[in-house]
């Protein structure tokens, strides 16, 4: 019986005001009822009005964490978030090709949700031809989609090219998610591109709000605790849709700006 318990791994920073990051994953493998485990690669002092620092953790602390992990837990998937530069993306490639975490979930975060670089040049490339690569599944949002293809997307014809650019990379499943900025906007599409070639949109109404902290770390991480206990890549991305979604129209008052979705509202999607 040990370790028989679905456990999933977040490799991530941490948030101070839990709506994203780390904690954002946690709260998402907690609901998907598997066991979330995490190695931490930096922390963030910010709150609903921003982030006003952050922190890298030493690279051999980050290389300790892979290591005692290995020595004594069964992860059956993990997910990346945040990797803020090259050296830090080197090493967490590294440890994956190392150790065995099962299928990994790549969260591409290489923008903010409105479009802005977070990345400098070297983290950029580091994650396009070293970690990408390794991924099951990569959730890239509508900016980084662009970025990484050096394509505009201006239809869902681009938004279903710039898929198939990204699986060229070595990524096997994609889901590209749509534009979501629009004032008069009613809906949302994201593509999905799996491995054998075959594809489907999911479509969800477009949620006028600013508590939307923490949507693609929840999208992410419920992908690897599907895949963790054991539903294929493509039952885990719709359910992720649908936690999300659930997540994002059900607004809980935390914070004064920009705050986190509510999980809670989530925990009945099958």
């Amino acid at each position: 019986m040990t370790n028989e318990f679905p456990q999933v791994l977040t490799i991530a920073g941490s948030d101070s005001d839990g709506s994203a990051g780390m904690q954002a994953d946690l709260h998402t493998f907690f609901i998907r009822k598997t066991y979330g485990m995490s190695v931490l690669v930096a922390a963030v002092a910010g709150n609903s009005y921003g982030i006003h620092a952050a922190e890298t953790l030493p690279l051999a602390f980050i290389d300790q964490q892979f290591e005692v992990l290995a020595d004594d837990f069964k992860i059956k998937a993990s997910k990346t978030g945040m990797l803020s530069d090259a050296a830090l993306i080197g090493t967490v490639v590294k440890a994956y090709q190392t150790y065995d975490f099962g299928p990994l979930v790549v969260d591409p975060v290489i923008t903010t949700k409105h479009g802005a670089q977070l990345l400098e040049n070297e983290a950029f490339k580091a994650l396009k031809q070293q970690l990408l690569p390794l991924a099951t599944v990569a959730t890239p949002n509508f900016f980084e989609a662009q970025l990484l293809t050096g394509r505009t997307i201006q239809s869902e014809a681009d938004q279903a090219s710039a898929a198939r650019d990204i699986q060229a990379l070595g990524v096997k499943n994609i889901i590209v998610k749509g534009w979501h900025h629009q004032d008069d906007q009613q809906e949302v599409a994201d593509y999905v591109l799996l491995a054998d070639g075959s594809d489907f949109w999911l479509r969800h109404s477009y949620f006028d709000t600013t508590h939307i902290n923490g949507t693609g770390d929840t999208l992410s991480a419920t992908i690897a605790a599907e895949i963790a206990k054991g539903q294929s890549v493509a039952n885990a991305i719709r359910t992720a849709h649908d936690v999300t979604t659930a997540a994002i129209a059900s607004e809980i008052a935390v914070g004064h700006q920009f705050g986190p979705i509510n999980h809670w509202a989530a925990q009945s999607v099958n």
